[in-house]
């Protein structure tokens, strides 16, 4: 089946390519699916998308008079694409739901422990011969009270990894795991209650209507004074200026990214020769407490193995009228 690519990077195409096996026929391209680059899936059944990509109403409808039937995403969100839109041109959407929660649990703690640690400042001094300690204090995460805002495949992880390190684990969710209870002692409450107590937040629950800048100006203000707050799921969870108002009073002592959300068409892509036209971003990277990646959890062998390997999956069965269980509407 002749499948469009948008948005190919250099570090997942082998991967493509190898779990491919030659059965589609792959165009890879590195452009983002805007407007103007959809036409550029003219020919082809189906269409494979990063998250970057937008599958707004106007153009999967492009997509349909081009005769695009199928939408493979290579991501576990789907909020960049209009489902309603897709059922109404009966165009089949399929996800890949879960690719590595170690690997995005993994980075969140490999954030906590270099902001805490201070450990990008402690490289960058050391490279320049300063091998003062000063400024370089952090604490001990055992005995900390964390709360963990989500509490499916990766916050379960870092559920784990926590209780490891010997934390007092506050957790939310629409959904109660009594494994987590059990195995982990967690604690379930509400929002409010882990904005309140914890010395540690981390998000890890999917963008919807109702998750929207769920860490607003109110729930700042309901965190303790010199709080972490981590973010791996979803740039929209947080209001980013709200934060940047908690971090100038210092309510936030330590603010960790790997989203961001206003990221499209800034992370993954080279702007080192670009005057970055994002004021919001721009004055993130001011303070020296913010520690931000572009949306780099995910990049391990093992996620990219598996994200490659369900994306062909999914064009195989869609390609056979199979049902991969990937589906999403």
């Amino acid at each position: 089946m002749k499948t469009t690519v948008f948005s190919t990077h250099k570090f997942e195409e082998p991967y493509l390519v190898k779990a491919n096996d030659g059965k589609h026929q792959l165009k890879l391209l590195e452009s983002r699916l805007t407007q103007e680059t959809a036409i550029l899936a003219t020919g082809s059944k189906a269409v494979s998308l990063f998250t970057g990509d937008d599958a707004s109403a106007h153009i999967l409808e492009k997509f349909n008079a081009f005769g695009v039937k199928y939408i493979a995403l290579r991501s576990a969100g789907f909020n960049h694409v209009d489902l309603a839109k897709a059922a109404e041109l009966d165009m089949k959407v399929a996800r890949v739901p879960a690719y590595s929660p170690y690997a995005i649990a993994e980075h969140t703690m490999a954030l906590i422990l270099a902001l805490n640690r201070k450990l990008i400042k402690a490289h960058n001094r050391v490279r320049d011969q300063n091998f003062s300690l000063n400024g370089l204090t952090g604490f001990d995460l055992n005995g900390k009270t964390v709360g963990v805002i989500g509490t499916g495949k990766i916050g379960s992880v870092l559920v784990k990894i926590l209780h490891g390190f010997g934390c007092k684990i506050l957790v939310q969710d629409v959904i109660v795991d009594e494994n987590l209870i059990n195995s982990y002692n967690v604690i379930y409450t509400n929002c409010e209650t882990i904005c309140k107590q914890s010395d540690i937040i981390s998000l890890h629950v999917p963008l919807t209507s109702s998750t929207k800048h769920l860490i607003d100006a109110k729930h700042i203000s309901l965190m303790k004074q010199g709080v972490m707050l981590i973010n791996t799921s979803r740039g929209g969870l947080v209001d980013t200026k709200a934060v940047i108002e908690g971090l100038k009073t210092k309510k936030i002592g330590y603010f960790g990214i790997d989203v961001y959300e206003e990221e499209e068409g800034l992370f993954f892509e080279d702007h080192s020769d670009d005057i970055l036209q994002d004021d919001v971003i721009a004055r993130l990277m001011t303070f020296n407490n913010v520690l931000i990646t572009s949306h780099q959890a995910f990049l391990t062998e093992t996620a990219l193995t598996n994200i490659a390997e369900t994306t062909i999956y999914n064009l195989d069965c869609f390609d056979k009228g199979k049902v991969s269980g990937n589906e999403v509407s």
